[in-house]
């Protein structure tokens, strides 16, 4: 964040009157900073420091920061935002959190200190700083698949060509998914508004993707990513994760439904789909960029938010750049409803089918990678997770070539997710430095004995299948138990 715009932020929460300022100097248990878990309610921990930003709606990084409340921020803030940040936090200190604390021994705080070092050692390296030169080239390369895209409909009259641009053109959609991945994690600009801008383009334009809506549910999966929901109407889980009743990654979230209902007991259809959720899984990638689409026309157009940290965000804040986002959308779909029709040749079931490809699989091409990184891994509850860089690790599985798949294919079909550990430790870092950093990043885990995984595109997806198929298994076993009349 650049100086101007942290002067910005601290003058708004000084306007807004915020607690904080001028108070005597206090001291606080953990136990009582864990007991302001909500956005009306919010304190944080940052250094042994404590902050209450209950209802601090103007967060530049929207409501994400109410992820966590009630607990420390210390590495998930430093991990997503910029050297300077922390002093916006000044208007916002109540007191210091009481030392030592009962909730960590000794070989915990030398942990978080050894990988606190690392970080500052990959900064000193030069691993955050982005080659301008690479991005041209990934744009520059994706404008050429999107070109060959549309060349293949407008110059040939051939089905089987069309049939190839639609898979071209699914990938590209991919590609771009990775890109604006980069760019929004300011990852290329030290500006960035300058990220937000070409987010936007490779996004809104190209995709069809909100970015704000992006931005606010992949901000949120970084911040907490597989811990479950607290309750069934609470915000402050992974929002990748939140797949009930379709699929469930635990037997707490398959059950999570139950207290929903006055009976506390499972609906038929919920039954059903757990029950056959390691078969419906494939299926289901197919069609994830409908919803995609669906849910960032919503965000974009002021219809709703895709879960309740997002409406909470689009009711305090709305959109950051409402008319680059509508306008971008709109001509997405202009352009997209051109090449579908295949210029005004095709017929309406040729143009369906030419969409439905694409679409279908594009889908299917960006979940199975995020699919991979996550899915089947450790799943905590949010009220007990466990320290940043644990949780990170733990319920993140990186992607290696094998099974005849090279290397060299899974570093640019994944752009840049095969480190997926990696990526999640330092969100920031350029994906060109990754393969650098996981060197250390694996002999730091190696050294304090933290699980770290990997495994290839066959192996990963068996792993994922399976623990669905595990987890449904677990769901009809106690099903049966708890309602051995049903």
């Amino acid at each position: 964040m650049r100086d101007r715009e942290i002067d910005s932020v601290i003058s708004t929460a000084s306007n807004a009157g915020l607690k904080g300022n001028g108070n005597k100097k206090k001291t606080f248990k953990w136990e009582e900073v864990k007991m302001h878990t909500t956005p009306d309610d919010a304190w944080l921990v940052y250094n042994n420091k404590v902050y209450d930003v209950s209802n601090w709606t103007e967060h530049p990084g929207g409501a994400v920061i109410f992820t966590h409340a009630g607990d420390d921020m210390t590495d998930i803030f430093a991990a997503f935002h910029a050297p300077g940040s922390h002093q916006v936090m000044k208007r916002f200190y109540i007191g210091d959190l009481e030392l030592p604390v009962t909730h960590k021994d000794e070989k915990q705080l030398a942990f978080e200190k050894g990988y606190r070092d690392l970080r500052s050692k990959l900064i000193t390296l030069g691993m955050f700083k982005s080659s301008k030169l690479f991005y041209v080239y990934k744009q520059l390369f994706n404008l050429s698949m999107w070109l060959a895209a549309v060349s293949m409909v407008y110059f040939y009259d051939n089905s089987a060509i069309h049939l190839a641009s639609a898979l071209l053109l699914g990938l590209f959609w991919q590609q771009c998914g990775w890109l604006a991945h980069d760019f929004l994690h300011h990852q290329v600009f030290t500006h960035r508004k300058y990220g937000d801008l070409a987010g936007i383009f490779w996004g809104d334009l190209m995709q069809g993707y909100s970015m704000q809506w992006w931005k606010n549910k992949h901000n949120g999966h970084h911040a907490v990513p597989n811990l479950h929901n607290s309750s069934a109407n609470a915000q402050d889980g992974d929002p990748d994760i939140d797949t009930m009743p379709l699929l469930a990654w635990s037997l707490k979230q398959a059950q999570s439904f139950r207290e929903l209902r006055t009976d506390g007991k499972d609906s038929p259809a919920t039954i059903f789909l757990i029950r056959w959720q390691a078969f419906t899984y494939f299926p289901i990638l197919l069609l994830a960029r409908l919803s995609w689409l669906r849910e960032s026309a919503r965000t974009a157009f002021g219809l709703g938010g895709s879960t309740a940290n997002a409406a909470l965000e689009m009711k305090t804040r709305g959109l950051q750049y409402p008319i680059l986002e509508k306008t971008g959308i709109l001509l997405h779909w202009t352009w997209m409803i051109v090449l579908s029709s295949g210029f005004g040749r095709f017929s309406i079931l040729h143009s369906l089918a030419y969409f439905l490809t694409a679409t279908c699989s594009s889908g299917f091409f960006l979940a199975i990678v995020f699919g991979l990184g996550h899915n089947g891994m450790s799943t905590y509850d949010a009220d007990a997770r466990p320290d940043f860089w644990k949780l990170q690790v733990t319920t993140t599985r990186n992607v290696t070539g094998g099974h005849g798949i090279p290397q060299a294919f899974v570093d640019w079909f994944c752009g840049g997710l095969q480190y997926q550990v990696d990526h999640h430790l330092f969100p920031m870092m350029p994906r060109h430095n990754l393969a650098k950093a996981h060197v250390l990043v694996k002999a730091f885990c190696k050294e304090w004995g933290v699980t770290y995984h990997e495994a290839d595109l066959i192996d990963g997806t068996v792993e994922v299948l399976n623990h669905l198929a595990y987890v449904s298994d677990k769901f009809l076993v106690e099903l049966i138990q708890d309602f051995p009349a049903m």
